[in-house]
């Protein structure tokens, strides 16, 4: 097949004085996307890069391809990363991983929010506020940890980002909205115990990968501490499978699943857990455009499964070929072919 690939990588964004170091943490290192590219040449397929959403629309006059491999992050807004599979839609060009509208809902965290409570998912309360004047209407229970309505990767996450008291709530609401001129702020009851993530691949009856732990510092009991852009650039460790009991892998297990099909995620995603002190799992958030470097959670749980970097990105490859039901139809056309000669 004929294999676009769509992406962001940190080279498109220069940071300029002033910005803050995490402003491209989204974006993806060449390296990914040599990996990926790779992975499906060796699979047989050709391989065209395609690049940002702007390339794509440079492109697509002239883009021979049967299907995209999207992990775009897009700029700018809370529906950024809806950019390329909504020009994908219009283009009538099939495409790897979730559509537009489940990609801007989970990149907003009071949407999801909104969508997990509704559907009784556990996940810790929470709030929003769009100026530290607001902060007034905020009835959480210390500790709080103050984020980014609508970004990923850790970004604007740091230590200062857990506060236990009103001033220090003030502070941070009032510093990130200045250092990244955000409308909006959340806000969420913190919870001190241990972090887990779990992957899956699939659409109607997604494959669930084994619980993975996060360590840091090479700790599992993390207690008050959490995953910042300062672990991002360090690497955090990985433990998978996870070292904890068959009830708890199995109660994370279903109710990543549950949380993957009721945002509509399609072909692979992940969902990050923390786990309380009493053995109480709680969503953090859905991530249906999730890292697939080598040096993130897929490439571990391709490893207990004996599957190589490549596997897993052929396997989310072929995911998709068979929801857009490509396969059929070329065999369909081939068929054709033959029998018209």
């Amino acid at each position: 097949m004929r294999v676009g690939i769509t992406y962001n990588v940190k080279s498109e964004l220069v940071l300029q004085p002033g910005d803050p170091p995490d402003l491209n943490a989204e974006f993806d290192h060449e390296e990914t996307i040599q990996h990926i590219e790779r992975a499906l040449r060796e699979a047989g397929h050709e391989v065209i890069r395609i690049g940002n959403a702007r390339r794509l629309i440079e492109q697509k006059d002239r883009l021979a391809v049967d299907i995209v491999f999207n992990i775009a992050e897009g700029y700018e807004g809370r529906n950024r990363e809806s950019q390329v599979p909504i020009l994908l839609e219009m283009m009538r060009i099939p495409f790897v991983g979730a559509d537009g509208l489940t990609l801007g809902l989970t990149l907003d965290k009071v949407l999801t929010k909104k969508v997990l409570i509704a559907e009784g998912i556990p996940t810790p309360g929470y709030d929003e506020v769009d100026d530290a004047e607001d902060l007034e209407q905020v009835r959480l229970r210390y500790p709080l940890i103050v984020k980014l309505r609508c970004e990923g990767s850790s970004k604007g996450l740091s230590d200062q980002s857990l506060v236990n008291s009103p001033a220090e709530l003030h502070r941070q609401v009032t510093w990130l909205r200045s250092t990244y001129r955000s409308a909006s702020i959340f806000i969420e009851e913190f919870i001190e115990g241990e972090e887990f993530t779990v992957a899956m691949i699939g659409n109607d009856q997604p494959e669930v990968y084994p619980v993975v732990q996060i360590a840091l510092d090479g700790q599992t009991s993390l207690g008050r501490k959490f995953f910042t852009f300062a672990y991002l650039r360090s690497g955090a460790d990985y433990i998978c499978p996870a070292p904890i009991p068959d009830a708890l892998a199995g109660r994370l297990q279903e109710l990543a699943l549950a949380t993957y099909r009721v945002v509509g995620c399609r072909d692979f995603g992940r969902v990050d857990f923390r786990v309380d002190r009493a053995g109480h799992p709680y969503v953090l958030e859905i991530n249906p455009l999730p890292s697939l470097s080598t040096e993130d959670v897929f490439n571990f749980v391709a490893k207990t499964k004996g599957m190589t970097h490549g596997d897993i990105i052929t396997r989310i490859l072929d995911t998709a070929v068979a929801r857009c039901g490509l396969a059929a139809r070329r065999e369909a056309g081939a068929l054709s072919a033959t029998r018209s000669r």
